[in-house]
């Protein structure tokens, strides 16, 4: 009886540490980056100096069947967590993710792909305040990666709630958030075919999002729902890569003095020197397009406390006020293992959608991974 007793207390010890090893599969890292950097921004005094650490916690694991999971956490600048998601790569049917990240996800994954040695243009010192298409990127979304097929992938994104917010578990978005956003849907076609040395990467994206007709005092201030689109290609001739892409919102706003539209264009150039050392040219565009005073129209929108108030007008005048922001950068960045130094110098026109202003920055960085 005691050999029998042993045996199953044996074969129950034994499944359970079975069941333990399985549920402790998976493993956490902590992935790092001593960022320092010296910037210089005309007409600005003030401390240069600046850092951050990059730090990123990522774990994976598998199942049965080979199917593997992650998740991700980054945290980019001092105490400010930027994104995380949880992932999982299936064998048949794609990718799944849940996403809260800054544009991470359907169309804000492609907001600026282009070439670049160091920072996107927009990101390179000068406080540009550019309007960037981010579809459903900026608020906490679920989305799905078809298996690649042909080099060819379709992404489709949804959130149930665009407002820009990445609640934490059992919680929800503020209901004191007066966002007109309600849900929206991202699709994407990447395309990325290669040819020995050479290769190509071309993607369109869409992104619809429904929102609420009535804002505020307004009666019909919203006159659709609100698009965003995007398409670009990128150009691998060995040791260069070229790239164009062009986006553009359209916002729904029918109020005098509201954006109505924006428009954004970039272009890039990197050149690999070596193994170690890389260049890069690049030039950015964005227009502001805001509803106009509708003299030409005759059709005004009236707010519901002053119906008599001449000055809440549809578009339709010739007269719409446009701004238009223009950049360019130059960057430079030398690698050697785990260390890079980096240099861009940028200028802007017309930053912050502000006419007749211009501005810029240098910056030389340090970085050093561990």
């Amino acid at each position: 009886m005691k050999k029998i007793i042993a045996k199953y207390g044996l074969s129950a010890l034994c499944g359970s540490l079975a069941v333990m090893s399985g549920a402790n599969a998976g493993e956490m890292k902590v992935l790092g980056n001593a960022h320092l950097t010296w910037t210089s921004v005309k007409d600005v005094t003030g401390q240069p100096l600046g850092m951050k650490t990059n730090l990123s916690f990522v774990g994976s694991g598998e199942l049965d069947g080979g199917q593997t999971f992650s998740v991700t956490i980054a945290h980019d600048d001092q105490n400010a967590w930027s994104s995380s998601n949880i992932t999982l790569n299936t064998n048949n049917l794609g990718i799944l993710k849940l996403s809260m990240a800054e544009g991470g996800g359907g169309i804000g994954g492609y907001d600026d792909n282009m070439p670049r040695a160091f920072e996107e243009t927009w990101d390179a010192g000068v406080s540009s305040n550019i309007n960037l298409q981010k579809g459903v990127g900026s608020s906490t979304n679920v989305s799905w990666v078809t298996p690649r097929i042909a080099a060819t992938t379709l992404q489709i994104a949804y959130t149930p709630q665009n407002d820009g917010t990445q609640p934490n578990d059992k919680s929800i978005g503020g209901s004191s958030n007066n966002s007109t956003f309600n849900e929206g849907t991202d699709v994407v076609l990447n395309i990325d075919p290669s040819f020995g040395a050479f290769g190509a990467n071309l993607f369109v994206g869409a992104s619809r999002t429904d929102q609420e007709r009535v804002q505020g005092a307004f009666i019909e201030d919203l006159g659709s729902d609100h698009d965003e689109a995007v398409v670009g290609l990128i150009l691998d001739l060995g040791p260069l890569q070229i790239g164009a892409q062009g986006s553009a919102e359209n916002t729904g706003a029918q109020t005098v003095g509201n954006v109505e539209y924006y428009g954004n264009t970039s272009i890039g150039a990197a050149l690999n020197i070596n193994d170690s050392l890389s260049v890069s040219y690049s030039e950015a565009r964005s227009i502001q397009s805001k509803v106009d005073d509708g003299n030409n129209s005759g059709n005004r929108l009236k707010a519901k406390s002053d119906t008599s108030s001449p000055s809440f007008g549809i578009g339709g005048g010739s007269n719409t006020p446009k701004t238009e922001m223009t950049a360019e950068s130059w960057q430079i960045a030398y690698t050697i293992g785990g260390v890079a130094l980096k240099y861009s110098d940028t200028d802007w026109t017309n930053p912050k959608y502000t006419k007749n202003t211009n501005d810029s920055a240098k910056i030389l960085s340090l970085s050093m991974a561990f």
